[in-house]
């Protein structure tokens, strides 16, 4: 990587991505192999905002490369209540750690924080912004189910405030990925996003419609659209009716599509999607532990 921090994916070229992707991938192949070679390695963990996969999947990897973590806790537990502020908080857990981990609802907080510190950085999602290192095992899936090469995916949701969505664009633009993005017109993709791959020379592609677009992808990228966005419940409702995936949606789809969500879901993928060969999701999560175990054997290894 080009420096220390990972704070969103403009920062990642080709080749860094592939180097990440390629060291996953040994350790998918061969877990012991990579046991111990951090001993003694401690992880801070700073979560302003509740995870279960990302929090999760970052204290197993640390663990499995033979470190531990500290732990700030629930935000209500810290000095946080007390008014302390993410600068001081970040400095103080600095002093703890080898490395930070930092999930912040407001968009630019792994920025600002990355100026304060000296120890890698991690961005594990700010608010709308970015969540880099889901990106990487998003594409690291993206490989081991489609290729990234030659392939046509469908991201479809709430692109507006989706911070996965945000990043994994951004990172498709290194590789020949044609995109369609897939929404109702209150949640399409930000004018800056759509600016940033427009400048990256990505043709951006945008429907309402999923059935316009469904046959001719190779993979199709799901995500939650949040409820708590709408002002109006009834209006939600009819949105999130019509971006739901179920049998009878995936009757246009191609016997190879790979459909992909980064959960939570509430609805958007119907159950019985999971019992089919589309449904990638739940090895998606699995994904999580080998990529941030590469992400950190990469950065520790430099300390």
């Amino acid at each position: 990587m080009r420096d220390d921090h990972l704070i969103d994916t403009k920062q990642l070229a080709h080749e860094d991505i592939e180097a990440v992707l390629d060291r996953a991938a040994e350790i998918d192949a061969d877990p012991s192999a990579f046991v111990d070679r951090h001993a003694g390695k401690l992880l801070g963990l700073l979560f302003y905002e509740p995870s279960t996969r990302t929090k999760m999947s970052f204290e197993t990897a640390i663990k499995r490369l033979g470190g531990d973590i500290v732990d700030m806790g629930s935000v209500e537990s810290s000095s946080v209540k007390k008014g302390e502020s993410l600068a001081d908080t970040t400095r103080v857990i600095e002093g703890y750690a080898d490395a930070l981990v930092l999930r912040h609802p407001s968009q630019g907080a792994a920025k600002m924080v990355s100026d304060f510190v000296d120890v890698p950085l991690l961005n594990a999602g700010d608010g709308a912004g970015h969540h880099p290192t889901q990106t990487l095992l998003d594409l690291y899936t993206i490989r081991e189910n489609a290729g990234l090469d030659d392939i046509t995916i469908g991201i479809m949701g709430d692109l507006k405030y989706g911070r996965t969505v945000h990043s994994l664009a951004h990172a498709l633009t290194n590789f020949d990925v044609r995109q369609h993005f897939i929404s109702p017109g209150s949640l399409q993709l930000p004018r800056s996003v759509r600016y940033d791959l427009h400048e990256a020379g990505a043709s951006v592609r945008e429907h309402t419609d999923i059935e316009d677009v469904l046959p001719n992808l190779d993979v199709l990228y799901v995500t939650r659209i949040q409820r708590e966005r709408f002002p109006d419940e009834n209006e939600y409702r009819e949105i999130a009716g019509e971006y739901r995936i179920d049998m009878e949606t995936l009757e246009n789809a191609t016997d190879e599509l790979t459909i992909m969500h980064p959960l939570p879901r509430v609805d958007e993928i119907a159950p019985e999607v999971d019992s089919t060969e589309h449904a990638t999701y739940f090895e998606q999560a699995h994904n999580g532990v080998p990529v941030r175990m590469a992400i950190l054997d990469s950065l520790l290894e430099e300390q």
